[in-house]
């Protein structure tokens, strides 16, 4: 049943409550996804209704012409009145509406710091392991194909020929990627078995053709500036360091992950969040080091805070790790350290960057990864029953859909490995195509700032500390 219109007759005595139902719906409006499929209703209904209003009114005009060529003037000219202002209504509409609507591609889009058009000048090669992931490689080669539509890049896609061509056929992805592939946006380079998500990272040693493999020597024959892998992240990580190798000064890369803040804009990056579970306090210093190169330079931080995750902000607190590290990074001059990060503050935008040791980093990935399904469902269980409940729930489920997208990690693209001679992302196993876009921004992004020129100026005057 429709919930009951309100009574806007002279005799109701409780006028306000129009203005007031017509505050709360466009609050819902500019708050709601799904204001889309409206506002194309809404106009087209519009436009319709104006082109009706002046075709009646047309008609009723040669019909009174037969009277009376005034009477008809006026009544043809009245409809075609009546008509322009219903569609000039639908056009205001979709107007006003239109830029309310929430698009992360178009988000995406304008972060990328153009306008839509791109010069092919400006666009920096970046190869991608097309095996790598739960669902490649047709999801991995969507997103591609979107990612080169709408940032400065170019892709590399290695890839085995047979699933590929089973994948293309299967998601209709032949006519873009025939586009592509004539504008050159695309490469296909065919490669050889590929590292499942079940092997030993080891096994990158034996397969030398693998896509992974292949992917990180075209970073280091200079044929890309950044490589990505939604693969087995062992297996990416130990590809990297063979292929690339390590920063001087780097005992032990980190891979380092961005997690949300209560300011939309703001971003903390957490490093180590898994590659490493036994750590020295000087891997956390060097990470330390790396974390505030790539947040200043990258993330646009004037001057990163730098936090070491622990038990209680007082310096004596922790366990023997921390209290190791605490004096290393208390003592360095190079960056900014704010002392100790309870994990409360992790996301609270107190941090830019937080270190600590892979088990600890993998955990809180892992919880953050679940707080937004969690969040969600809570939040659906506690709405209001009934008539009320439901048309709440309508406008309120985008918002909680995107609360949830925020908060879960595997909707910002990847991750990145860091203290390696190159620009890796590692994505989530689960990638599918806008987790790609987005993750080949962020590698994009990586590459286009310089950043590895600074890594390599911090390894040229750090010794290895031992």
């Amino acid at each position: 049943m429709s919930p009951k219109e309100p009574d806007f007759s002279p005799a109701s005595p409780k006028r306000a409550k129009p203005s007031r139902a017509i505050r709360r719906l466009v609050i819902w409006y500019r708050r709601n996804a799904a204001v889309t499929s409206l506002v194309d209703t809404a106009t087209s209904a519009a436009n319709t209704a104006g082109s009706m209003a002046g075709s009646v009114a047309g008609v009723a005009g040669s019909v009174a012409g037969v009277a009376g060529s005034v009477a008809g003037a006026a009544v043809s000219g009245a409809g075609s009145v009546a008509g322009a202002a219903v569609s000039g209504a639908g056009s205001m509409a979709g107007a006003v509406l239109q830029p309310l609507v929430f698009d992360p591609l178009r988000r995406l889009q304008q972060g990328s710091g153009h306008d839509g058009s791109i010069n092919d000048a400006d666009r920096l090669w970046v190869a991608v392991d097309g095996m790598g992931g739960d669902f490649a490689p047709g999801p991995i080669l969507e997103g591609c194909l979107r990612a080169v539509e709408l940032l400065p890049l170019r892709v590399r896609f290695v890839a085995e020929e047979a699933p590929l061509h089973q994948a293309v056929a299967a998601m209709g992805l032949q006519q873009e990627l025939a586009t592509a592939l004539e504008r050159n946006l695309i490469q296909i380079i065919p490669s050889g078995p590929s590292v499942g998500m079940d092997e030993e990272a080891t096994v990158v040693r034996k397969k030398r053709d693998a896509s992974i493999n292949m992917a990180m020597d075209l970073v280091k024959g200079g044929q890309a500036t950044a490589v990505y892998s939604a693969g087995n992240s062992g297996a990416v990580m130990a590809s990297a360091i063979f292929r690339l190798g390590r920063l001087k000064g780097i005992d032990r890369p980190a891979i380092g992950a961005l997690f949300p803040t209560r300011d939309p804009a703001q971003q903390v990056l957490v490093l180590d969040v898994g590659a490493n579970m036994d750590c020295k306090a000087t891997y956390l210093h060097q990470w330390a080091l790396l974390g505030n190169i790539y947040s200043r330079d990258v993330l646009q931080v004037k001057q990163p805070r730098i936090g070491l995750v622990n038990i209680g902000e007082e310096e004596c607190k922790g366990n023997e790790l921390c209290l190791k590290t605490y004096p290393l990074l208390a003592a360095e001059q190079r960056f900014v350290f704010a002392g100790n990060c309870e994990g409360r503050d992790v996301l609270s935008g107190d941090f830019d960057v937080v270190v600590c040791d892979g088990f600890t980093g993998n955990v809180l990935l892992k919880f953050l990864e679940s707080v937004g399904s969690v969040l969600l469902d809570v939040i659906k269980e506690e709405l209001p029953r009934g008539r009320r409940g439901k048309v709440g729930s309508a406008f309120l489920i985008n918002n909680l859909r995107r609360i949830k997208k925020r908060l879960d990690h595997a909707e910002h693209g990847g991750a990145l490995l860091l203290g390696v001679d190159g620009v890796c992302v590692i994505g989530h196993g689960s990638s599918k195509a806008l987790s790609v876009l987005s993750a080949l921004r962020l590698a994009h992004s990586a590459a286009n700032h310089g950043v590895m020129a600074n890594l390599h100026a911090l390894s040229a005057s750090a010794p290895v500390v031992d």
